[in-house]
């Protein structure tokens, strides 16, 4: 603990999974057990006569509640906004819902602010937007907007990091959806710590999730991702939102997928296929077709599946691949299929019907960046792997199911 002028610093570390606050740092986190999550944090403790000046915001006070009998909650048929793009409502459940706040994460350079932009022009026509952006200038994103094609007259754009002065403004405006780009470059000045940390995410999403619910605001939150994958921030933000969503994709390939994690109003199997071009994000109504295109004729270990995503059925395309390892130990390795139903896989393969695995290195793709926990597609991964081992290819017309 530090003492400053009329003011002490005091230290503490907060766990990025779960939140809790400990005095020093600990490699596990002793409430939920995770490793490495810990994270410094400075609090400025003000003397006892300034408390009231610091809890004195320079926006809106909250506003008493009263509770409600349900029979006399009343509310309108046109409860979703239409994006206007039939991919993002399928994931959505139709679209967004009003004073609802969607969290929507994925790595640098995934298309998140471009598929954001795009849904600026192609929203419902009474639909208002304020696209508040900590990351660029104002110029930065009339650029980009121009690559895209978005010109709307409805889109409003901000350029603020502080939340007292971006929740004032959208009072002012008063937009249908709010845009936030990024969660982790607000910051609330009541607060000392630095933007991103757990504090400022916390506090920030909390303020704008006040602000959808008690106005009827659709907001939509991009988060960043850490080197594991899993939503930069404390693990509480993905609690405190309606919708999760992640985009996935890899940058060498042109298609993307959005997935729904968490959906209060709507299913989490359905995804969203897009294809990313010069002019931006193009949706892929029939996924089938765009992954069989790419499918290879005539090669061993690749076998089509039949898959059920949401209300959706998509033909995959599942690639094995086996060889003679040169290592003590052979390799096991997997990409969009469940590494240890693998294992389980291959010992009924040797045990059943004789094939020995012991001496071969197997790798397992799903093409297209899908993945598949659904049992139903064993057997087809069973004959991807029989096909590698023996060197033969299946038919094309072929679809396993089972």
């Amino acid at each position: 603990m530090k003492k400053g002028h009329n003011s002490i610093v005091k230290t503490s570390y907060v766990c990025t999974s779960c939140g809790n606050i400990t005095s020093k740092w600990f490699g596990k986190c002793p409430e939920c057990g995770e490793w490495n999550t810990l994270e410094e944090q400075e609090a400025i403790i003000q003397p006892s006569k300034s408390i009231k000046h610091l809890r004195t915001r320079t926006y809106e006070q909250v506003k008493n509640s009263k509770a409600c009998r349900i029979n006399d909650i009343s509310y309108t048929d046109n409860l979703r906004i239409s994006t206007g793009i039939g991919e993002f409502d399928r994931v959505l459940g139709g679209g967004l819902v009003n004073g609802s706040v969607v969290l929507i994460s994925g790595e640098p350079g995934i298309g998140k602010s471009t598929l954001l932009l795009q849904i600026c022009q192609s929203i419902e026509n009474d639909a208002s937007i304020l696209y508040v952006t900590g990351e660029e200038s104002l110029s930065q994103i009339k650029l980009r907007a121009g690559r895209v094609g978005v010109d709307s007259e409805r889109l409003t754009i901000l350029s603020e990091t502080n939340m007292s002065s971006i929740l004032p403004e959208i009072h002012t405006v008063k937009p249908d959806i709010v845009i936030i780009d990024s969660i982790q470059t607000m910051y609330d000045d009541q607060y000392p710590s630095s933007p991103g940390s757990v504090t400022q995410v916390k506090q920030s999403a909390l303020l704008l999730i006040d602000l959808a619910k008690e106005n009827g605001i659709s907001v939509i939150l991009v988060g960043h991702v850490n080197k594991s994958g899993a939503i930069a921030g404390p693990k509480v933000l993905e609690h405190m939102v309606d919708v999760v969503l992640y985009f996935e994709g890899d940058k060498q390939q042109s298609h993307r997928i959005i997935r729904a994690v968490k959906n209060r109003y709507g299913s989490t199997n359905e995804i969203g296929v897009f294809d990313m071009r010069d002019v931006g994000l193009v949706e892929i109504s029939n996924p089938s077709e765009f992954l069989m295109e790419q499918r290879p004729k005539g090669v061993s270990g690749s076998c089509a599946v039949c898959v059920m995503e949401g209300t959706r059925p998509i033909i995959a395309e599942i690639q094995a691949l086996s060889t003679t390892t040169v290592f003590p130990s052979p390799r096991r390795l997997a990409s969009g299929y469940d590494y240890n139903r693998i294992y389980l896989l291959i010992a009924v393969l040797e045990k059943r019907i004789g094939l020995h695995f012991s001496t071969q290195d197997i790798y397992m793709n799903v093409a297209g960046g899908l993945r598949i926990d659904d049992t139903s597609c064993d057997a087809a991964a069973c004959l991807a792997l029989i096909s590698s081992l023996k060197d033969t290819p299946i038919p094309e017309q072929l679809i396993v199911v089972g």
